[in-house]
């Protein structure tokens, strides 16, 4: 007769190549495996585990929110402030300046945009385009306009950039440990389903071991 096929627990080659800390429950078979009138359950024990985990990051969130509330200041501040040294500039970093304020002013509206979108909804794609958005276009700018000598610094413009350099250096580092979670999450999914696929692969009554077990 053909025996049931009963979800095994992982091997220990899978486990240490997804670096999981699974917990004991998963290891086992399904629950309510005994109960006759429970239903249909899923794939692979572990599979509900990964499935209900919630990944998205609440500091992330907070300093997000924080931050789409202190944009729209920074923008006016950085406005003004640069509408009243804007003759006491070379003609270079007058263009320079200009800029770089509206690369970061349009660069920060869809940076948050995809931050709010890959933490919520839990996006690899938009996460990532968040971080590469904030290394790549918000921080050296940035650093430019607090670091270079020659750009006249009033005395409301450096709290005003420092303030918006710590909301993107901590955003950056929670971004980036999010997504590692993220990316282990999505591969550990996709190699149970991978691992629990080829078992019903082999014990299907076509099968080599189902040929054996109808032969027995």
């Amino acid at each position: 007769m053909l025996s049931m096929a009963v979800p095994t627990p992982l091997p220990p080659s899978l486990r240490r190549g997804l670096g999981l800390l699974l917990p004991s429950s998963c290891e086992g078979g399904p629950s309510g495996q005994g109960d006759p009138g429970a239903g249909e359950q899923p794939a692979h024990p572990c599979l509900s585990c990964l499935a209900h985990k919630v990944l998205s990051s609440l500091p992330l969130q907070v300093m997000l929110y924080f931050n789409a509330y202190y944009f729209p200041v920074w923008c006016l501040a950085e406005g003004i402030m640069l509408h009243l040294k804007y003759h006491l500039l070379p003609w270079h970093y007058q263009f320079l300046l200009v800029t770089a304020f509206l690369i970061l002013s349009l660069a920060e509206g869809s940076r948050l945009y995809l931050g709010y979108l890959g933490n919520l909804q839990e996006k690899v794609p938009e996460l990532a385009g968040f971080l590469l958005l904030s290394f790549l276009i918000q921080l050296p700018l940035l650093l430019f306009l607090l670091s270079d000598r020659q750009v006249i610094h009033l005395p409301l413009e450096v709290p005003m950039h420092s303030l918006f350099l710590a909301f993107l250096l901590l955003e950056i580092v929670a971004a980036f440990l999010v997504l590692r979670t993220m990316t282990k999450q999505l591969a550990a999914q996709f190699y149970l389903r991978q691992f629990q696929e080829g078992g019903r692969g082999r014990l299907e009554p076509g099968g080599t071991e189902g040929q054996a077990a109808e032969m027995g």
